[in-house]
């Protein structure tokens, strides 16, 4: 074999044993494993039925329901009324909860009214012959298991597993297993729950069954692609709530395994190939896992506003003979989900899916022999592209990974429309890979001249840093590299309204005023623009020229942002467009930089711990009604710039607490009266954080009548509220946990 094609047959071998031991298990690749995620959601968008399921219809808790009847949860009697409406007035077939009521209702008072008949008024038998007259009226918990009694209603509830907060607690009463330890013969390794909070016993025995409806196979990119179909509890399998609905929409047939060795292999988890319901199968992973199949957007199931049918105002189509859901759409009630057709998707709408692909058979599978098939699909790519990229001219070569990417995709999304998810980003990068590092050996010259450093470089960083690079430009690269820098968050607050209100051709003009403003702050203070992310700009200081003050040049970029939004307020009164308020979150520390992506895009970023926490407290400014906020590490940076804490924060994706703090101009040019408010709210801080409610709520008192306009006062007064009202734990120390991105 001629020397030129032995190099070429190791370049390859060095683009496909990477991808081989991604594919094997022996070398997890992230980066893969992202892109693999990304094609499926853009498989699911391509293939989706995108049509209308009127089977199944989701009685909604929505804004105008909490409008109407008050915030959530509502008393037992309401719900109550609600399911008899919905048997007795539209006649459904079906109803499933899609939340749990673990704890009892106590908006009547009658725990109260028994305290007091076997306290102070213990004697009285007035008092005790009306309390007993009216015990029926008042108990919500009896008046709502009656409404559930010899009804098809499927409860719902919570598992907890090792890790979670609170594994162990164990509150309510569980159903019976649809398969108990005794009759479990598997070895497979379903998720294995340590807790749970289920229903109110009184509440459970009305009703014939109930489905578990967390998810703990969410990707790590937060995003629900599958969910379990079974979870073990002591043994025991339990379904998920849209198991549970099936099986009950199907006459309640029994559940059993399909084995890809039969009843008599070795039944585990990589035998497992799906399970049986009554005349269906439900193709299934090794942890009893199905892919959600999506039908469309959200919408792809009618909805009915729960007060409509408190009302009886609600049409009976399509309520009437229908499978309905009962869940929350209201935005406080935090059941929003990321999926791969919506990032804010009603978490209620997944188990409509789950429900409607099972009864339609329309589910997906990925046996696991699919593993073997990619490997078999990954060596005979290396070898024909090998061929063909060594013999052939550039030309035809570059035509042949084009026809060979292209055919590819279209099979693999023919196949995943007819229910095989077969993989696919490992396929896609190898050919690609071949391509580029074949093509890189035949024509590659090394330049790192002035030009081509200012067009690598330029789109990114100020022209004068652009010019610093090039007197030295061998410093400098786009090679990722990890460095202690700072970071900044800056959005447009209430952008939605923003956008719904002006029209586009307005709209962009806006946007592209604010961004240019911004840019031009973060350009004169030696920040890099990292991306435009619609209505918000993501820069950075450190890199790629390395920045010794590159928090102090962050804050003053910060400081300038906000007066610059101010001056451009006067302009956007003349033009008639709404005035914009911008949060801005700052954070410092390692992180990794440099050009990162995929071989379809790439882009010169920055990552990790630090950078996400930048967001996260961009995120916070609304929460404390401030403009600027930063991290802890940058405040420690700048000791002389005055700060006002705000809390200390356990944000989403972190388990340690961190400091923010709002910056309020350098300590040695703060008023006295700026730095008595400090000192004061320092103290308040110190008082609720060891539990010294009446203090604390005082000196907030204080603090917010003399200044109404800073919210982070309110915010603590509603807080000593809630802890007033629902003490936290002995373990509780003082930290706030963010619920949301």
């Amino acid at each position: 074999m001629q020397p030129r094609l032995i190099i070429r047959a190791l370049i390859s071998l060095l683009v496909l044993l990477p991808l081989v031991m991604h594919v094997r298990g022996d070398l997890h690749q992230g980066w893969l494993e992202r892109l693999e995620l990304a094609s499926y959601d853009a498989r699911t968008w391509l293939t989706m039925p995108r049509t209308m399921d009127d089977r199944i219809v989701i009685v909604d808790v929505d804004e105008r329901s909490l409008l109407r009847r008050g915030q959530w949860p509502w008393s037992r009697d309401t719900l109550a009324e609600l399911v008899n409406r919905l048997f007795e007035q539209y006649q459904i077939s079906l109803l499933g909860f899609d939340m749990v009521f673990a704890e009892p209702d106590a908006s009547t008072g009658l725990g109260t009214l028994r305290a007091w008949a076997k306290g102070p008024l213990a004697g009285n038998s007035q008092f005790l012959e009306i309390l007993e007259q009216s015990r029926p009226l008042l108990d919500h918990d009896g008046i709502f298991a009656g409404s559930l009694a010899e009804r098809p209603v499927v409860l719902g509830y919570i598992f907890r597993r090792e890790g979670d907060p609170g594994a162990q607690i164990k509150l309510g009463a569980l159903p019976p297993p649809v398969i108990p330890a005794a009759e479990n013969d598997t070895t497979i390794p379903f998720y294995e729950a340590q807790g749970y909070t289920a229903n109110l016993p009184q509440i459970q025995r009305m009703a014939p069954a109930a489905g578990f409806f967390e998810n703990p196979t969410v990707d790590p990119d937060g995003v629900y692609r599958r969910v379990p179909m079974l979870q073990a509890h002591r043994g025991g399998l339990y379904p998920s709530l849209g198991l549970a609905v099936s099986q009950m929409a199907l006459a309640n047939p029994a559940i059993d395994f399909d084995f890809f060795s039969g009843s008599e292999g070795p039944r585990d988890g990589l035998d497992l190939e799906g399970l049986r319901l009554g005349p269906l199968r439900i193709p299934l992973g090794a942890r009893a896992t199905m892919f959600v199949p999506y039908r469309g957007a959200q919408g792809s199931f009618p909805y009915v506003s729960a007060t409509d049918v408190l009302d009886g105002t609600a049409p009976n189509y399509p309520l009437q003979n229908a499978i309905v859901l009962l869940g929350t759409s209201a935005p406080g009630l935090n059941d929003l989900r990321s999926t791969p057709v919506g990032e804010r998707f009603n978490g209620v709408e997944i188990h409509a899916n789950v429900i409607s692909g099972i009864l339609d058979g329309r589910l997906k599978a990925q046996p696991h022999y699919f593993r073997g098939l990619e490997l078999i699909l990954l060596v005979a790519l290396a070898i024909g592209l090998t061929l063909l990229l060594s013999l052939a001219p550039v030309g035809l070569g570059m035509f042949g990974c084009l026809v060979a990417v292209v055919v590819i995709f279209v099979a693999n999304v023919w196949a995943f429309a007819r229910g095989w998810v077969v993989p696919l980003a490992a396929s896609e990068v190898l050919v690609a890979g071949l391509f580029v590092t074949h093509t890189a050996y035949g024509y590659f010259v090394e330049s790192r001249g002035r030009r081509a450093l200012s067009a690598l470089f330029g789109q990114y960083v100020p022209p004068e840093l652009v010019r610093e690079m090039a007197s030295n430009p061998r410093r400098f690269g786009m090679q990722a590299v990890s460095r202690d820098m700072t970071v900044l968050f800056a959005d447009v607050r209430g952008f939605t309204g923003i956008a719904e209100d002006l029209e586009p051709p307005e709209l962009s003009l806006l946007m592209n005023e604010f961004l240019t403003v911004m840019t031009r702050v973060i350009h004169r203070h030696r920040g890099t623009i990292d991306k435009y992310m619609g209505d918000a700009v993501m820069a950075f200081w450190g890199a790629p020229v390395p920045d010794p003050e590159h928090a102090r040049n962050a804050m003053r970029a910060a400081f300038e942002m906000h007066g610059a939004m101010q001056s451009l307020l006067p302009r956007f009164r003349k033009q008639g467009w709404p005035e914009l308020g911008v949060g801005i979150g700052l954070n410092s520390g390692q992180m990794r930089v440099g050009n990162m992506g995929s071989e379809f895009r790439i882009a010169y970023t920055v990552l990790g711990d630090a950078v996400n926490l930048g967001a996260r407290i961009e995120s916070l400014t609304r929460e404390y009604g401030v403009t600027v906020a930063v991290g802890q590490q940058t405040r420690e940076a700048l000791p002389d710039i005055g700060c006002l804490e705000l809390d200390i924060v356990r944000v989403r994706g972190k388990e340690r607490p961190v400091a923010i703090y709002e910056p309020l101009g350098p300590q040695a040019e703060l008023d006295n009266e700026t730095l008595a408010m400090c000192k004061r709210h320092e103290r308040a801080l110190q008082l609720y954080r060891t539990r010294e409610w009446d203090d604390a709520e005082r000196e907030f008192y204080l603090l917010h009548q003399s200044y109404p306009e800073r919210r982070i006062f309110r915010v603590y007064l509603d807080r000593i509220a809630l802890c007033r009202n629902e003490p936290p734990g002995a373990d509780w120390d003082g930290v706030f946990t963010q619920r949301v991105k």
